[in-house]
């Protein structure tokens, strides 16, 4: 779609409500938080052991993190939309099947079905967002399409909650296959068309699978890292598997004509330091889904409905920061409002340290607040550099990128984070501390170790080299 066409108000409105349903087809996949909530009920309709239900999200975001560069690379290919309608597509029909399943077993197998339709939607949504609108305007529409995925998040426990009471565990799915069906209805016609084939690359398969392989194997082991010290070794062979995928992969694309990602980027001046950034920021970030809840409901005792309002406090400040982020690119340079809001992330997550027994509700909020500012931030910058920072026909390989290194990031909190905060509730408990006790010293040591890790990504956020004058679209690396 030429960008020439948008210089009438018309055609903008167009591409503003085109951008719009992108956000609607997208919104499906963060409101997965949604399940969460349900996870006792489906515990107790399965016949579950509690552990067991941890591979409802095991076999999810392995498959989506595990496929998400090799489908940007499709998109890339094969054309964004295309790939974007298929996961729309797949993903109705994952949550619908999801809804029906007729035991534990089938709903994990759909779980994974759920998966790729997520790879496909969310591998290339940044790129198809960025493609309806003219470089110039990319930092705005970054925000905009992060401000739509905060959005989920925001939105996803407390429905996933009236869903659960009215109809359910099935809610928790189907209710999304609506969403995904309207997104894919609107979006039929009128989105950038296809490459034609004659003019379109070959896709590298055997290097898509190993990297699809090396990303599954390094997310598997980092889950699995938590059982090392209880003498579970599963997680070194899942390390070997992937330094050899690894390994291959980076072989190949030495002789693959358009590998999936290529290497190179990775030796550009600060390039793998913000990718490392980035998953660390958000390996901090995760700590309040992780124990803020539990703290909530079992130190402050407030009510469960009330508690999901103050845990939604932090997404909810992404969101509000996310589009104004997005304007802001054209007067800051993507690296210092990446590092600000890094910065912000640290502040807020040590105020959630300092929480004691007695703390007023009002004084929860502003360390929540702050953390879900920063992250807004931070996505936004980093999505801009990365977007920035890839050759334009790369585009869904970027957007796949920053997905993948928050997934990345999510995955190590939630085993890392939480071998962190046992062996200090053990110790404490050992040390003869009442339970309350020694869950309030593991908490506030879990997110000092957090707010810790937010000032490592803001070191590893320093420029790679002299900023330029800020303007719109200089967010890349030199």
């Amino acid at each position: 779609m030429a960008h020439d066409r948008y210089a009438g108000p018309r055609v903008r409105r167009d591409a503003l409500w085109r951008l719009g349903l992108v956000g609607l087809g997208t919104l499906a996949v963060p409101l997965d938080t949604a399940l969460n909530i349900a996870f006792p009920a489906i515990t107790e309709a399965f016949g579950l052991a509690l552990p067991d239900i941890q591979w409802m999200v095991i076999g999810y975001v392995l498959t989506y993190g595990s496929l998400m560069l090799g489908i940007g690379r499709l998109g890339d290919i094969f054309g964004h939309a295309r790939v974007f309608r298929a996961g729309l597509a797949a993903s109705a029909l994952a949550y619908l099947l999801c809804a029906v399943a007729p035991g534990y077993g089938w709903l994990l197998a759909l779980r994974v079905a759920q998966g790729v339709g997520a790879a496909l939607v969310i591998g290339c949504g940044p790129a198809l967002a960025t493609s309806l609108f003219p470089e110039a305007e990319r930092g705005r529409v970054l925000g905009l399409y992060a401000l739509m995925f905060a959005a989920g998040s925001v939105i996803g426990p407390s429905l996933g909650g009236v869903l659960l009471a009215a109809w359910g565990w099935p809610a928790v799915f189907w209710f999304r296959a609506p969403i995904a069906l309207l997104a894919l209805l609107l979006l039929l016609r009128g989105l950038p068309t296809p490459p034609p084939a004659a003019a379109r690359e070959p896709f590298d398969l055997p290097g898509a699978v190993l990297v699809a392989l090396a990303t599954g194997s390094l997310l598997l082991a980092v889950n699995q890292a938590r059982h090392l010290g209880a003498g579970g070794m599963s997680a070194l062979p899942l390390a070997a598997l992937f330094l050899a995928a690894l390994a291959g992969f980076l072989r190949r694309s030495r002789t693959a004509p358009r590998p999936v990602i290529a290497p190179g980027h990775f030796r550009r001046p600060g390039f793998a330091r913000l990718n490392a950034a980035n998953a660390l920021a958000n390996f901090a970030g995760f700590a309040v889904l992780l124990f803020v809840p539990y703290w909530l409901t079992g130190i402050a005792r407030l009510p469960t409905a009330t508690a999901g309002f103050v845990l939604a406090v932090a997404p909810l400040g992404t969101a509000l920061a996310a589009a104004p982020a997005g304007w802001l690119l054209a007067r800051l340079p993507a690296w210092r409002m990446a590092r600000a809001g890094v910065a912000l992330g640290a502040l807020g997550l040590g105020l959630v340290a300092a929480w004691q027994p007695g703390t007023p509700l009002p004084a929860l909020l502003p360390g929540l607040l702050l953390l879900g500012i920063g992250q807004g931030l931070v996505q936004v910058g980093y999505a801009e550099i990365v977007t920035a920072t890839l050759p334009r026909q790369d585009r869904g390989v970027a957007g796949s990128l920053t997905m993948l290194t928050r997934t990345l990031g999510i995955t190590g909190a939630a085993s890392l984070l939480t071998l962190w905060f046992d062996h200090w509730q053990a110790a404490a408990l050992a040390g003869g501390a009442a339970p309350a006790e020694a869950f309030l010293r593991a908490f506030a040591a879990a997110f000092a170790l957090a707010a810790g890790l937010s000032a490592a990504a803001w070191l590893l956020l320093a420029p790679p080299g002299p900023e330029s004058p800020p303007r719109a679209g200089t967010g890349g690396l030199a």
